[in-house]
C-alpha cells in the first residue's frame, strides 16, 4: 500500500499573511496556495526548477495595482514577485521562489482594432497565434514569428523581446511595439510610447517613481551613447535586456520606455497591455526546401540564399528531420519533402519569399529555381534537390513541422536529452559557418549527441546538447560547456542570448556589458525597482544591492528526479521526459490536444500539469524508501489491502487529512483519457497510461466511488441487460431513476439500450452467423470473401443500428460479413485504474483474437477508442504476450480494396467530425474516408475540431457535466450549428452521444452515410 505523503513545502509565514490579507481587499482574481498549484508553475522549458510560494491570476490591471499596493505595506516589504506568460521560456525567465502572477488565465482579451491605422490593441495574456486568428479575416497579421506561437502570450513576447522566423524582414517584437501599459512594483500606473519635447519635460520633473525612471533613462543615454553604441553587437538580434541603444533618438530627443520594457524578462514591471503594430498578410507566399548532402553545406549555402531577397532562411539537420519522421506530424509533410532517389538528405533549408506583385515573386522564384537546377546539374554547394510549394496549406504544414520540432529533440531515445541552455547564441552570418565548425568541435570533444535547426539568415542557430541531468557530473558539464560558448561568440562578435532572453545566464551579462555600462543597467533597474521585488535576479540588481544575480547553477530539475531510482525513471518515462516545452497550452479549440486544460484554464489539468505532479508523487515515494514497481506487482498477485483499512483511511481523507496523493488525484480525475497527448506531444507524454498506474495504486489505499465500478464493469452488465433492453429501458427512462442515479452513483444522462437488439436486427437481415468449425474448413480463396467483426459494448448494446448498417455495408460491399461473439476489450477499467482486471481482460480477448488471426480473414472494430485500444493499451499490458492480431477500423479496411473506376460525382455532401482519439493516433483517417466517399461519388469534408466533451463515459460523471458541455462549446457547438445535422457524421460513439444529448439529434456514422450512397 502507498503511505500518506505529507510532504508539501510549506508557504513561508510572510507569504500567507500576504495572500491572506489580499483575499480581504478588492482583488478579484485566483489565489493558489496548494503544494500543485504551485508545482504546474515551477517548471518552464527550461532546465531549471523553482517552487513559488503561491501564484495569483488578476483579472485585470487594476488586480495588479491591487497586489502592489498592498505590497508597500511594512510588513509585506519582503513579498516579491515575478510575472508569467505561456510559461515557454527555456532559460527560466519566469521561474520563481516568490509569488508568481500569471496573467494567462484571465487578462487575454484583444481590447481594440484600428484597421486604418494597422495597430491592435490587446492585453499581455493573449495568445499570439489566437491574435492573429483575429485579424486574418481583416486580411492583417501581427508579424513576429515564433515556434511556440501557439501558447506564447503577447506578455511573454514583450518581456523576452521574441523572434524567429523572417525576422531580417519583419524584426522583433520590440520593432512592432507602439505602447505598453506597466503596473510598477508601487503600484503607479505606468503607459509608455515614444514621448518628446513639452511632455518629456513634463515627465522627467514628477516627484514619484515615474520621473524617477525618466531622468535615469535621459542620463544614462545621454552620458553613456558611444559607450552603449560600442558595446551593443551589430546584429538583426541586437540584445535581450535593457535596450539603451534604442530607448533615445539623441537627434529628435524622444524617449521610448517599451523599449526599456521590451526584453527587459519581466525584471522592470508587469506589462498588462500592448499596443501593437500590425501589417497586412502578403498575398503571394512560395517556399522552397532545398536539400542538402550535408548540414554544414546547408549553412555555407544559406547566405546565397539569402542574397536571393528571401524573407528568410531556417536550417534544419538530419537528426532533427529523422525525429520528425518518426513522428504523427510527418504524414502532412512527407509529401512535400520527399527523399532524393540515391541521396542522403542531410540538410534542409527552408527558404520562403513573399510578395504583393505576383510578377516580381515569379522572377524570384524563377531566379532561384534556375540557380539551384545549375548547382545540381554540376553538383556544387552540396546542393542535392529541391521542392517548391504555394499552396498556403502546404507552407503552414511544413512551418508547423519545423516548430514541432523544437520538441522533438526531446525524444531521444535514452537518458541524455538535448535540452536548452546553449540554444540561441547569435553571431553575423557571415560567421554562422566558421562559428558552428567550432561549437561542434567543443560538443564533439565531450562526446555530446545534439540537435541543430534555426534562422541562419539572422546568424542564430539553435543547438541543444544531449545531457542527462539527472547525472551530477553532467550537470557540471553544463556549465563548463555555457563558459565556453560565452567565449565563442565572443571570439565570433555574437551574442549567447540572440533570441530566447538570458533567465538563469544573467551572470553573464557583467562580462558582456562591461563594468561602466552593467552600472547603468542597474541604475535603471533601481529606479523602476529600487528593493529588487520584481523577476530578482534576472538581468541585473539595482545599484547598491549586495544580491546576486541567478545563476546557470541554479536548482534543477534533474536535483529532484535523480532521486526517484532509474528503474522508476525509466518505467514511468511518459512522465519523467516531460520537457516543458508546453505544446499542450494549444489555445486553438479546434485542436485536439487536451481538452482539460481548455476549459479550466488549469495549467494542473494539462499533461505537462499532470506529468510533473506524477514526477513529484514518485519522488516523494521513493523518499518514504517505498519501491512502487514493487508495489504494482503486489497489485497484479491479488495482494490488496483490506477493506477495512481502505474505509479508514478514507474516512481520514473525507474529514480533511492531508495526503500529496490526493492532489495528483485531483488532476488525474479531470483528465478525458483521449490520448491526444500521446501523439501531439513531441515528447509523447502520454497521461492516460500513467494516469491508470496512479489509480490503480491510489484505489489502494482509499476505497473507489461506486461510479468507478459503474464504468469498469459496463462490458459485464451491459450483456445481462442487453437481452431485455425494453425491460431495463422502462426503468431507466424515469425520472426516479436518473435522480437516484445521479445521486447515489454520481453518473448523469445514461443512455438507452438499444431496441431492437442487435442479434435480432443481423437474423431480420440475413446474415450468416458466426462459426467457427466452418471457417476452419474453407480454403484461403473461399475465406477472403469474409469479414469479421469485433464486437464493443457501446455500439452493439447502445447504438446496434450502426453496427447492424456496418454489417450491411460489408455485405453490399460483395463481402460476407460475420459478427464474432462479444469479448470484452478492458478499455472502461483501464480508464479506471482497474488494471489488475484489465491485464486479465486483455490477455482473454487478445487469446481469442489471435485464435481468430489464424483464420486469415479481416477483422473490423466500429468504434474507434475501442479499436485503438487493442493497440495501445493492450501494448503496454501484455507487451510481447499481446500476439500480432490486428484488429482494423473500416476505413483501413477498405481503402485498400477499392477498385479503379470511380462512380461519376453526385451532388452528395458530407462532413466528417472525427473522434479525438482517431485522428490523432491514425492521423490518415479523415482523409482515407474522403478518399472512400469520392470513390463512389460523394463529397466529404473533414471538419477540424477538438474533443466533444464525452470522452467515453467522462460525460457521463456528473462532477464533469459543466466541463464536458463547456469543452463541447468550445468547438463542436459552433462547427455543428454551421451545418445541416443529417450532412454531419462521426465515427466516435461517445461523439454521437453527445451530440444527441444537447442537440437532439443523432448523427450518423460514415459507414451509415455510405450504406445510403450505395
Amino acid at each position: 500500500m502507498i503511505p500518506k505523503l505529507t510532504h508539501q513545502e510549506n508557504i513561508k509565514k510572510d507569504y500567507f499573511a500576504f495572500l491572506e490579507a489580499l483575499s480581504r481587499t478588492d482583488y478579484s482574481g485566483d489565489i493558489e496556495k496548494s503544494y500543485a498549484s504551485r508545482l504546474a508553475v515551477a517548471t518552464d522549458n527550461s532546465v531549471y526548477q523553482c517552487l513559488p510560494q503561491g501564484v495569483l491570476f488578476p483579472k485585470s490591471t487594476q488586480d495588479i495595482v491591487e497586489i502592489c499596493q498592498l505590497a508597500q505595506q511594512d510588513e509585506f516589504a519582503d513579498i516579491r514577485f515575478s510575472p508569467r506568460g505561456g510559461g515557454t521560456g527555456t532559460n527560466g525567465q519566469s521561474l520563481s521562489n516568490d509569488l508568481v502572477l500569471d496573467l494567462s488565465r484571465y487578462m487575454n482579451n484583444i481590447l481594440e482594432l484600428n484597421e486604418k491605422e494597422g495597430w491592435v490593441r490587446v492585453q499581455t495574456g493573449v495568445v499570439k497565434d489566437q491574435l492573429n486568428a483575429y485579424l486574418r479575416p481583416y486580411g492583417l497579421f501581427f508579424s513576429p514569428e515564433l515556434s511556440t506561437s501557439n501558447r506564447a502570450t503577447i506578455g511573454g513576447m514583450v518581456s523576452c523581446d521574441a523572434s524567429g522566423q523572417g525576422s531580417l524582414v519583419y524584426g522583433k517584437t520590440s520593432d512592432h511595439v507602439l505602447a505598453l501599459q506597466s503596473v510598477l512594483v508601487d503600484g503607479a500606473l505606468l503607459n509608455s510610447a515614444p514621448i518628446k519635447g513639452a511632455e518629456l519635460v513634463e515627465l522627467r520633473g514628477r516627484d514619484d517613481s515615474i520621473g524617477k525612471i525618466y531622468r535615469q533613462i535621459l542620463e544614462t543615454c545621454a552620458t553613456k551613447q558611444q559607450k552603449i553604441s560600442d558595446a551593443f553587437p551589430k546584429l538583426n538580434r541586437f540584445l535581450t535586456g535593457y535596450d539603451l541603444k534604442h530607448v533615445y533618438d539623441a537627434e529628435t530627443g524622444t524617449v521610448d520606455l517599451t523599449r526599456i520594457l521590451c526584453g527587459a524578462e519581466g525584471s522592470l514591471a508587469f506589462i498588462t497591455e500592448a499596443k501593437l503594430h500590425i501589417q497586412k498578410i502578403p498575398t503571394y507566399r512560395t517556399l522552397f526546401n532545398v536539400k542538402y548532402d550535408s548540414f554544414q553545406s546547408a549553412l555555407q549555402h544559406a547566405p546565397f540564399l539569402v542574397n536571393a531577397n528571401a524573407l528568410s532562411v531556417e536550417t534544419i539537420d538530419s537528426k532533427v528531420m529523422n525525429l520528425a519522421k518518426l513522428d504523427i506530424v510527418w504524414h502532412s509533410v512527407s509529401e512535400l519533402i520527399a527523399d532524393v532517389p540515391g541521396k542522403c538528405v542531410d540538410g534542409l533549408n527552408i527558404v520562403e519569399f513573399v510578395e504583393e506583385d505576383a510578377q516580381i515573386q515569379a522572377q524570384k522564384v524563377a531566379a532561384l529555381a534556375a540557380k539551384l537546377d545549375a548547382l545540381i546539374a554540376n553538383q556544387e554547394d552540396g546542393v542535392i534537390g529541391y521542392q517548391i510549394c504555394d499552396d498556403l496549406a502546404d507552407i503552414n504544414r511544413i512551418y508547423g513541422m519545423r516548430k514541432k520540432a523544437v520538441g522533438l529533440l526531446g525524444n531521444t531515445a535514452g537518458s541524455a536529452k538535448p535540452i536548452a541552455f546553449v540554444e540561441d547564441t547569435c553571431v553575423p552570418p557571415e560567421n554562422l559557418a566558421a562559428y558552428i565548425i567550432e561549437f561542434r568541435q567543443l560538443l564533439d570533444e565531450h562526446n555530446l549527441h545534439y540537435g541543430m535547426f534555426g534562422h541562419v539568415d539572422a546568424g542564430v542557430l539553435h543547438v541543444r546538447p544531449a545531457l542527462d541531468m539527472c547525472d551530477p557530473e553532467q550537470e557540471k558539464m553544463m556549465r563548463n560547456i555555457s563558459d565556453k560558448v560565452v567565449a565563442l561568440t565572443a571570439k565570433y562578435k555574437g551574442l549567447m542570448w540572440g533570441e530566447h532572453g538570458k533567465g538563469f545566464r544573467s551572470e553573464y551579462g557583467p562580462e558582456f556589458f562591461g563594468e561602466e555600462l552593467f552600472t547603468e543597467l542597474r541604475k535603471i533597474k533601481a529606479a523602476f525597482d529600487p528593493n529588487n521585488r520584481v523577476n530578482p535576479g534576472k538581468i541585473c540588481t539595482p545599484l547598491n544591492s549586495m544580491e546576486s544575480l541567478v545563476s546557470v547553477d541554479a536548482l534543477k530539475r534533474g536535483t529532484f528526479d535523480r532521486q526517484i531510482p532509474i528503474k522508476v525513471r525509466e518505467s514511468f518515462k511518459e512522465s519523467i521526459d516531460c520537457n516543458g516545452n508546453g505544446l499542450c497550452f494549444n489555445y486553438d479549440t479546434s485542436s485536439p490536444m487536451c481538452p482539460s486544460v481548455k476549459v479550466t484554464k488549469d495549467r494542473r489539468h494539462s499533461p505537462k500539469g499532470r506529468a510533473g505532479l506524477m514526477r513529484e508523487w514518485l519522488r516523494q515515494l521513493a523518499n518514504n524508501d517505498i519501491d512502487v514497481l514493487q508495489l504494482e506487482s503486489n497489485l497484479y498477485a491479488g495482494k490488496n489491502a483490506t477493506v477495512f483499512k481502505k474505509f479508514f483511511n478514507t474516512v481520514a481523507k473525507r474529514k480533511g487529512e492531508y495526503d500529496f496523493s490526493h492532489e495528483v488525484m485531483e488532476a488525474m480525475q479531470g483528465c478525458l483519457a483521449c490520448k491526444a497527448c500521446t501523439s501531439q506531444c513531441p515528447i509523447q507524454v502520454d497521461v492516460p497510461t500513467f494516469r491508470a498506474r496512479f489509480m490503480h495504486l491510489y484505489h489502494n489505499r482509499y476505497l473507489r466511488p461506486l461510479k468507478d465500478y459503474f464504468v469498469a464493469y459496463v462490458e459485464t452488465y451491459a450483456p445481462l441487460m442487453g437481452k431485455m433492453p425494453n425491460f431495463f429501458n422502462f426503468f431507466m427512462k424515469m425520472k426516479l431513476t436518473a435522480t437516484l442515479t445521479e445521486k447515489f452513483v454520481g453518473m448523469v444522462d445514461i443512455p438507452l439500450l438499444s431496441s431492437p437488439t442487435l442479434k435480432s436486427s443481423v437474423k431480420q437481415h440475413d446474415i450468416s452467423e458466426f462459426d467457427l468449425q466452418k471457417l476452419q474448413v474453407l480454403s484461403d480463396a473461399e475465406r477472403e470473401s469474409y469479414v469479421l467483426v469485433v464486437q464493443d459494448p457501446f455500439t452493439t448494446y447502445y447504438d446496434a443500428d450502426v453496427v447492424r448498417d456496418l454489417l450491411l455495408t460489408i455485405k453490399k460491399l460483395g463481402y460476407k460479413p460475420l459478427l464474432l461473439p462479444f469479448k470484452p476489450n478492458g478499455k472502461p477499467q483501464h480508464i479506471k485504474g482497474f488494471l489488475s482486471q484489465f491485464a486479465k481482460t486483455a490477455e482473454d480477448s487478445a487469446a481469442f483474437l489471435n485464435q481468430m488471426a489464424q483464420l486469415n480473414i479481416p477483422m473490423l472494430g466500429t468504434d474507434p477508442a475501442m479499436v485503438l485500444c487493442y493497440r495501445d493499451e493492450y501494448k503496454h499490458a501484455l507487451g510481447d504476450k499481446r500476439g500480432d492480431f490486428n484488429v482494423h477500423l473500416f476505413q483501413e479496411w477498405l481503402l485498400p480494396r477499392l477498385g479503379e473506376a470511380e462512380r461519376p460525382q453526385s451532388n452528395e455532401q458530407f462532413f466528417l467530425f472525427g473522434h479525438c482519439t482517431e485522428v490523432t493516433a491514425e492521423p490518415t483517417s479523415s482523409s482515407d474516408w474522403a478518399k472512400i466517399f469520392k470513390h463512389y461519388g460523394a463529397t466529404l469534408t473533414n471538419v477540424p475540431v477538438g474533443c466533444c466533451g464525452m470522452a467515453g463515459t467522462y460525460g457521463h460523471d456528473a462532477g464533469h457535466l459543466s466541463d464536458s458541455k463547456a469543452i463541447y462549446s468550445l468547438s463542436w457547438e459552433r462547427e455543428i450549428a454551421k451545418r445541416d445535422r443529417s450532412r454531419c457524421l462521426a465515427t466516435g460513439y461517445s461523439c454521437r452521444s453527445q451530440v444527441k444529448r444537447i442537440e437532439g439529434q443523432t448523427l450518423k456514422h460514415p459507414v451509415q452515410a455510405l450504406l445510403s450512397i450505395l
